[in-house]
């Protein structure tokens, strides 16, 4: 028997923007510690586990693996969803991979985003759970409530089995408003609902089969046509979304007769909103939680965060002030809900600011843009050691290059050239070209863009070392 976590590392967290984005969504911030909350799901993983299988995204994979490798750990797999397609279908797909490497695989689900700060606990209770899971019940964790919170769902316990330190399930609860919440709180009984599951992957699949056999076979077509690409495996596209989109809490454990609740007093928050976040950071004598350099005067109860200035605030409680490099926003805590209101606006309106940072991370490095208009575009760009851009050409811009640091490699048509700091080079328009750095340090330099059209998409990709199309 293996124990195999699988981690779903999908979403994009748009309550927490504009620290998170659709591109680099709060999975991969660094929230509450110096590691994100990725690094820290794998950073609680019981020791004596398998490699985790990882369900992520296309537009995801670089960064997932990147995070692997700084963690010191290698996945089982990277699986990569063509589409959004709920829990269900990702959890299916990770209990066929498990149960296809260890027929009695126990699969432990985890979010990618969730904060857990009683580690220990944590796998205590994963222990406790094991020879319930292995003895064919559906095991979910439900967290001790703090609060009469109505930004989780919850689960109301059954009757406890005197054979082990689980609950049967009598419901699950949609969210409720707040005083449905206090009346749980008071009646005692009831769990915030954690989305942590324990379980064999044959029996899950076994009721996944019975309630939702669509999904079943959706997944094992989208495995049986997968392909893989350098680090990761590439589900069939037309068969994963075909797959009916569903929780799994719809799909199978408000549905089966298996499920069982153990109990979970482990400092959990699932990081849903700002207010969520303050709950799980120091705060000062007067209330405040405070992240990055913020001044505070005759102020209580705040969360400011600031990324890359000052920020500095009196006379003001109960507010959420969040400063990026190019967005600020500024909210009552009672509101920070309807912070998802601002990203849908911003997607309606076409502005980048809804998922991108100033500075977006590539496979080989990051770029960051420090000023643009009508006709030209200026960004800071710096190339890992060893790595290299596409072979590329652009149909409506050229550009400058100038290095400030290190050594970088230019192909520009038949020529390749060496430049080093203080050097530069031209690319005209549509002109084929590739950026290398065959050094040691990281390459930083100057890019200017000039022409009519400056989108990111005006690539042509010839070859990538990254697989990219």
């Amino acid at each position: 028997m293996s124990l195999t976590p699988l981690i779903l590392c999908g979403g994009s967290g748009s309550r927490l923007w504009p620290l998170s984005r659709s591109a680099y969504p709060k999975q991969f911030l660094a929230l509450a510690g110096e590691q994100s909350l990725l690094q820290q799901t794998l950073a609680r993983i019981p020791p004596q586990a398998a490699a985790p299988i990882i369900v992520t995204n296309d537009d995801h994979r670089f960064l997932v693996a990147e995070q692997c490798r700084a963690a010191g750990v290698r996945p089982a797999r990277i699986v990569l969803e063509p589409a959004a397609r709920n829990t269900a279908p990702a959890i299916a797909i990770g209990a066929l991979l498990a149960q296809a490497a260890d027929p009695d695989a126990v699969l432990l689900v985890l979010a990618s985003d969730h904060v857990v700060q009683d580690v220990a606990a944590f796998r205590d209770c994963v222990a406790q759970a094991l020879p319930v899971a292995q003895a064919g019940r559906l095991v979910t964790f439900g967290i001790v409530p703090a609060s009469p919170h109505t930004g989780y769902g919850y689960i109301q316990r059954g009757v406890k089995d005197p054979r082990g330190p689980h609950y049967g399930i009598e419901r699950f609860i949609e969210k409720p408003d707040a005083a449905r919440a206090q009346a749980l709180l008071e009646l005692g009984g009831h769990y915030w609902n954690s989305g942590m599951f324990l379980f064999r992957a044959d029996v899950f699949l076994a009721e996944l089969r019975r309630f939702a056999p669509a999904i079943v076979a959706q997944a094992e077509a989208a495995l049986a046509g997968a392909d893989d690409d350098l680090d990761f495996m590439r589900l069939d596209r037309d068969a994963f979304e075909a797959c009916p989109s569903d929780s799994i809490d719809y799909a199978v454990m408000e549905r089966t007769q298996l499920g069982a609740v153990v109990e979970a007093d482990i400092g959990w928050s699932d990081i849903g909103s700002w207010p969520a976040l303050a709950e799980v950071l120091e705060s000062d004598e007067e209330g405040n939680a405070l992240q990055g350099d913020v001044v505070l005067e005759e102020s209580r109860d705040c969360l400011v965060h600031a990324s890359h200035r000052m920020v500095a605030a009196v006379g003001v409680a109960d507010l959420v002030i969040v400063e990026t490099a190019d967005a600020v926003l500024v909210t009552h805590k009672t509101q920070a809900q309807a912070v998802k209101k601002i990203v849908e606006r911003l997607q309606t309106a076409g502005r980048s600011e809804c998922a991108f940072h100033r500075r977006v991370y590539r496979p080989w490095g990051s770029y960051e843009g420090i000023d643009q208009g009508a006709r030209f575009q200026v960004k800071r760009i710096e190339v890992k050691p060893g790595a290299s851009l596409s072979l590329q050409m652009h149909h409506h811009r050229a550009e400058h290059w100038i290095v400030v640091r290190g050594t970088a490699r230019v192909t520009c048509g038949d020529s390749v050239s060496l430049l080093t700091e203080n050097q530069s080079t031209y690319i005209p328009l549509g002109a084929t070209h590739r950026l290398e750095n065959p050094g040691k340090l990281m390459l930083e330099l100057i890019e200017v863009q000039s022409g009519a059209y400056l989108g990111e998409d005006d690539i042509v990709r010839f070859e990538d070392t990254y697989g990219r199309r």
